[in-house]
């Protein structure tokens, strides 16, 4: 989760809010991606998650890549809790998932490049204290009671929160892990156009990246157990958005929205300042229960804007939030499905074509469906697996047409990257469907080989 935000002056005026959002446009030659993942740690002996601080821990996991890999500290309340270097961070979530968010670079080979130098910087220090990371979207065993709460003021305010909005906060919080990409948008209208695109095809990603097919020790009945977990969180904050596809959307709409989500909290001199249920609106007005008399900074609204959790959300970029945490070839597919799709003006076209005449009914159920069933999805006439097919052709069209070369100009375009999708297509089995049919055929229902067989 977001780290806080810092640098930005009083709030006078109204339009701040939208210029804010709208000071992210960019021209397209400036255009970067930023991929973002996280990953389960545990101790390779007693396959139990890592505690915060010890011997096997994730602190002994920052102190590694801080002392032997050269990333500086960040820290709150004394306490190591992220590192940064090179314009990425570390950081974790709240039951001490590792969470690389990238710098934003040009094309994906770099971003691919920087995932493989994190994850064989972590796995150094992983092997020398006896740990292990893995990379799934939901907890396959452990139980809530078993996952630490990290040592952050944020998180100890939500998890005390969540429980009274919804039923599975806490297992948001602590037992998901997802891959993120980010992207750029270059006006409004390329803003909106995105963002809509984004939205309708975020089931197709959570039905191709389906990772998380069991918890607590047994399947679950879903092929990703983390969309599941998210329609089940917070409604106030959560989902497909039906008002995006309305005539007239645009930043100023997306502020409307945001000022209706709930808040969390205010940052203030190192500490979280509890402000959970109060109204961003009463904060411009100076009647926050929580600061009364006091007005918000724009670091305060950029703050605000990362505890909304739709499947896709805006904030000076855009991020797709519907892909479980997986294996490595698709910590970079993701990256390269989204850029394909968005970046060339002609797959976005195409790609809007695809879905522009879907209700919000229609893509609701495709959410719900593509955490059930994966590529065996069906919602009327809409089958998966073959939408799948067309929207990673518009995407493999979208990168070539890009011609982004690699390798020293060996490989002439981002294209390959789309490979690991290519091959669930054709075989019609996604990363769940693996791990379903192990459990059910070599594994013979013990699921602790999940950890030897699928780690980094």
């Amino acid at each position: 989760m977001s780290i806080p935000q810092s640098g930005g002056g009083p709030i006078e005026r109204h339009e701040q809010l939208a210029e804010y959002l709208e000071s992210g446009c960019k021209p397209k030659q400036d255009w970067r991606i930023g991929t973002e993942h996280e990953k389960f740690g545990y101790c390779k002996d007693t396959l139990k998650p890592l505690p915060f601080e010890g011997e096997r821990s994730i602190l002994a996991v920052l102190q590694g890549l801080r002392d032997l890999h050269g990333w500086a500290p960040v820290e709150e309340a004394g306490k190591l809790i992220g590192l940064e270097k090179d314009g990425a961070n570390v950081s974790l979530e709240p039951g001490g998932q590792l969470e690389l968010s990238g710098a934003p670079l040009e094309t994906i080979h770099e971003t691919c490049d920087e995932v493989n130098a994190h994850l064989r910087d972590v796995k150094d220090i992983a092997d020398k204290i006896g740990v292990g990371f893995i990379g799934l979207g939901a907890a396959p065993i452990w139980t809530h009671e078993e996952m630490p709460l990290m040592p952050k003021g944020r998180y100890r305010l939500m998890n005390d929160y969540m429980e009274k909005v919804g039923t599975m906060g806490r297992s948001m919080m602590r037992r998901t892990c997802t891959v993120q990409v980010n992207i750029d948008f270059g006006s409004e209208a390329d803003m909106v156009q995105k963002l809509r695109v984004a939205l309708a095809l975020q089931p197709v990603a959570t039905a191709l990246f389906a990772n998380s097919p069991f918890f607590e020790g047994k399947p679950n009945g879903q092929k990703s157990w983390r969309s599941y977990i998210w329609r089940h969180l917070d409604d106030a904050r959560t989902g497909m958005l039906p008002f995006v596809f309305e005539d007239g959307f645009g930043f100023e709409a997306w502020v409307e929205y945001a000022l209706d989500v709930p808040m969390y909290f205010v940052y203030r001199d190192g500490k979280y300042i509890d402000a959970l249920g109060q109204s961003f609106r009463d904060f411009l007005q100076g009647k926050l229960p929580a600061l009364p008399g006091e007005t918000p900074t724009l670091s305060d609204w950029a703050d605000h804007l990362t505890t909304a959790f739709p499947e896709a959300r805006i904030k000076k970029f855009m991020e797709m939030r519907g892909a479980d945490g997986g294996p490595w070839r698709r910590l970079c597919a993701l990256p390269a499905f989204w850029v394909g799709l968005t970046y060339d003006q002609g797959a976005l076209d195409a790609a809007w074509d695809l879905v522009k005449g879907w209700d919000a009914e229609t893509r609701e159920e495709l959410r719900v469906a593509a955490a059930r069933d994966g590529l065996q999805a069906q919602v009327g006439d809409i089958n998966m697996h073959d939408l799948a097919g067309e929207v990673v052709s518009i995407a493999q069209a979208g990168l070539k047409s890009r011609a982004f070369p690699g390798a020293g100009g060996l490989v002439p375009d981002e294209t390959h990257f789309l490979n690991a999708l290519k091959d669930s297509i054709e075989t019609g089995k996604v990363p769940a469907d693996e791990l379903l049919d192990h459990y059910n055929g070599d594994w013979n229902g013990d699921l602790t080989r999940i950890y030897p067989d699928f780690s980094y």
